[in-house]
């Protein structure tokens, strides 16, 4: 479980929004917050939808000081060929954030997200690594990470369910009100409803006024 501890850092070569070949650092990110979203492959169903819906949404993202990272096993030339592929046969269209090429399936391990991996024991150093071997493909893991690189929310689909963008900006706009105020975000809090002051008689509070609203 990687809530509330610090993101794996990792750099990969990565196609840019201008369609570059770049290697890019998870770290060279911190101060802002890092929506790190992983698919299982180039070319599939499914993943265009959501890769496109990130896209259609990623001003709303930038305004929240938000960088979104596109991930899979595929290589960058591959990320390419589906960037240059028009929508309507398949592709992506010209998506504005960068997608990384984690074809050595290290960030997807480390993330834990790879589908089929099994449980393993090497030595590292003379020190045992619990770790994972095999895996072909990632599932759909979502993580907002925040300005100082932790990981705040972490989200894991099976290959069949779409994720939801709206919702993802839901939790981004719930940790900035929270670090802003210290309030707790409760059920299906939404920008400019009432929050939950973190104590029992904030908790009673809250209830008695919104358990109805929930």
């Amino acid at each position: 479980m990687l809530i509330g501890k610090t993101a794996p850092d990792f750099t990969a070569t990565t196609v840019m929004p201008d369609n570059s070949f770049k290697d890019i650092t998870l770290s060279d990110y911190q101060g802002k917050k890092v929506v790190l979203f992983f698919y299982p492959l180039d070319f599939t169903f499914v993943w265009p939808s959501e890769l496109i819906a990130f896209n259609n949404r990623i001003d709303d993202f930038e305004k929240r000081n938000t960088q979104v990272l596109g991930c899979s096993v595929d290589s960058q030339f591959s990320h390419l060929r589906w960037k240059e592929m028009d929508v309507n046969k398949g592709g992506i269209g010209n998506v504005k954030y960068p997608l990384i090429s984690d074809l050595n399936k290290s960030i997807s391990r480390s993330y834990d997200v790879l589908l089929g991996t099994k449980p393993a024991t090497v030595l590292l150093e003379d020190e045992e690594i619990e770790t994972t071997i095999e895996g072909n493909v990632t599932l759909r893991g979502s993580f907002l990470i925040d300005e100082k690189g932790l990981v705040r929310h972490a989200i894991l689909n099976d290959l069949p369910l779409g994720r939801n963008i709206d919702e993802m900006l839901r939790m981004i706009d719930a940790l900035a009100f929270h670090t802003e105020h210290g309030d707790v975000c409760p059920a299906n809090w939404q920008e400019g409803k009432k929050a939950m002051n973190p104590s029992d008689d904030g908790m009673r509070s809250y209830m008695a006024e919104e358990a109805n609203n929930l």
